[in-house]
């Protein structure tokens, strides 16, 4: 794709996930205080937001497909049939519907299986993550870039999910926290805030566009002590039982030695 192109596309998809931001946030923080989740506020707001990016896709990339469960994608098509734009209405819907900040939208642009630009943006505290597949990736226009790093310890940070302690046993020397929103995990590991962020129970559209700015920044997910991964074989939908480790290359052999599955883990 040509410069201008791509201009064009980084411009439309951080000024549509700005423009659903405005609907989110009319319903941040407002679930029901009686209920522990207010599955109907994240249904209403998902479906609001999701409907938004449909209109605004067909409307200035009428020939591209959207992603959706199930989608048959098919063989290598010429021009704009062959792109996919790919969005996540809300990630870490918990904190969004009980008012705590840590939650994001993205949207990722891919052709013909490969990636071309992604970005995670996190309304509620101002913060875009974004990336051509290529790279640089940047935070808002700040370049971010995984340089090599000490060896764990002590001031060290692992991003992990809320049933970690049910799979895993860990001699992680640092501190392990969960805040309950995978992009945005994915996103300070590609900042270099974090070591490492251990995922569960994901899907293609929950990670398509983390893991374009991960790699842009010098990182990569692969599978907890097993290696490689391929996220075109859950192109499907179907969510990802099998864990996931988002680490700076090289660096996952490190972090997989402080883990140790439990004696009844199970996907």
């Amino acid at each position: 794709m040509s410069q201008k192109i791509l201009s064009e596309i980084k411009e439309f998809a951080i000024g549509l996930l700005k423009d659903v931001a405005v609907i989110a946030m009319e319903g941040y923080g407002k679930g029901n205080r009686e209920l522990k989740f207010d599955d109907d506020l994240v249904t209403s707001m998902e479906m609001a937001i999701e409907g938004r990016f449909r209109e605004a896709i067909k409307q200035s990339y009428p020939e591209t497909r959207v992603f959706e469960e199930g989608l048959e994608l098919g063989e290598y098509k010429h021009g704009e049939g062959g792109k996919l734009w790919v969005f996540d209405a809300l990630d870490g819907v918990a904190n969004y519907q009980a008012g705590i900040p840590m939650w994001g939208i993205s949207i990722a642009l891919a052709e013909n299986f490969w990636p071309v630009f992604g970005a995670y943006y996190m309304p509620a505290t101002s913060d875009i993550f974004w990336a051509f597949a290529d790279g640089p990736a940047y935070h808002n226009e700040q370049k971010m870039e995984l340089t090599e790093s000490l060896p764990a310890n002590n001031e060290s940070l692992l991003f992990t999910y809320s049933r970690f302690h049910d799979h895993f046993t860990t001699t992680f020397p640092g501190k392990i926290r969960n805040m309950g929103c995978t992009g945005a995990h994915i996103c300070y590991v590609a900042k270099g805030r974090a070591d490492g962020a251990i995922l569960h129970n994901v899907s293609y559209r929950d990670l398509l566009a983390p893991s374009i700015i991960l790699r842009a920044a010098g990182g990569s997910l692969e599978y907890v002590e097993e290696g490689k991964f391929d996220i075109n074989e859950f192109l499907d939908g179907k969510r990802i039982k099998e864990f996931l480790l988002a680490a700076k290359q090289g660096e996952h052999d490190q972090l997989n030695s402080y883990l140790k599955r439990t004696a009844m883990s199970i996907y």
